[in-house]
């Protein structure tokens, strides 16, 4: 190789990561499910179940399935919660990917949709997409965030702390879910 062709290539090498041309950085794989709850019907509109008997101590994680319209919560790879939710419509859609949640606040209020009550607000982005406390029902929707009945919200609150990963996404686990 020529000592240009050479040059050329270590240049490359070196400015690959202010290029975004890195190595992916490596991001939390998803919950590892040993057990899911047995809810014994679909759940419908406002639905949910929360059942953390005998189970282990660990870190909860969270799942939202955007094409179930359902939300998943784990604990050492055991479902403790399943909610139906309201999500964003195809023109303000609720993003997919994973996201720590930033910030946890109680009594919040929306400062983008006039003062709109979001109780139980887990914040996902700084941009206004948030699981939080919302009236569940078949053809409702929100602006982007994910709205889960408020009772399952003051329960989800509860448990869920600053940092602990969700992951949205579409058809989660369909052998384990149907």
């Amino acid at each position: 190789m020529s000592r240009a062709l050479r040059c050329l290539f270590a240049v490359i090498l070196l400015l690959a990561p202010a290029a975004g041309l890195a190595a992916p950085r490596r991001v939390e794989p998803a919950p590892d499910v040993h057990t899911v709850l047995d809810v014994g019907q679909p759940l419908g509109p406002g639905d949910y179940v929360w059942d953390t008997d005998e189970v282990p101590a660990g870190p909860t994680r969270i799942v939202v399935d955007l094409a179930k319209r359902r939300l998943y919560v784990y604990r050492a790879g055991v479902e403790i919660g399943r909610s139906y939710i309201v999500i964003g419509p195809p023109e303000q859609p609720t993003p997919t990917g994973r996201f720590p949640i930033l910030q946890k606040d109680a009594d919040h209020y929306s400062s983008t949709y006039g003062g709109a009550p979001m109780p139980y607000m887990l914040r996902l982005t700084w941009g206004g997409v948030a699981i939080h406390g919302s009236a569940v029902e078949e053809d409702w929707v929100t602006h982007g965030c994910i709205g889960v009945p408020t009772a399952f919200a003051r329960i989800l609150y509860a448990h869920a702390k600053v940092g602990d990963q969700v992951i949205v996404t579409r058809n989660w686990l369909p052998a384990a879910y149907p």
